[in-house]
């Protein structure tokens, strides 16, 4: 059974504004590639490498393992899934993987969340 409690952030009659809805109905699928970059940064090892090229121009493979403690097959596992998604690029110089962020945006992101996330002062739960 529901508390009552439970429920005050439910609203008791279905009703909607016309004019609002039908204004910002079309900008909700603007939302669906959004959705599929915090996906990736959902992941903490793909968000910790986000971080880390955040903060410098490029890094090697090897380093990035290092830097996140992990090792270099899962990290280039998770550092290919960033490129597929058009977060992340590398280039090859010899027998070496450099990778960096493909743009300022993920840069900028990646940034808010790190400074929303050390303002927060309700511990962010996992649900």
């Amino acid at each position: 059974m529901v508390s009552p409690k439970q429920r005050d952030d439910v609203c008791e009659v279905q009703c909607f504004d016309d004019e609002k809805v039908n204004r910002l109905k079309p900008f909700a699928a603007e939302s669906e590639g959004v959705a599929k970059i915090f996906k990736a940064l959902a992941d903490d090892t793909r968000a910790k490498i986000i971080h880390i090229l955040s903060m410098e121009d490029e890094l090697c493979v090897c380093d990035i393992a290092n830097i996140i403690g992990s090792s270099i097959a899962n990290t280039s596992h998770h550092l290919r899934l960033l490129r597929n998604m058009g977060l992340a690029k590398y280039r090859k110089e010899g027998k070496l993987v450099f990778y960096s962020l493909d743009d300022d945006h993920v840069r900028h992101l990646i940034t808010a969340g790190v400074e929303h996330a050390k303002e927060q002062r309700t511990p962010i739960r996992a649900t």
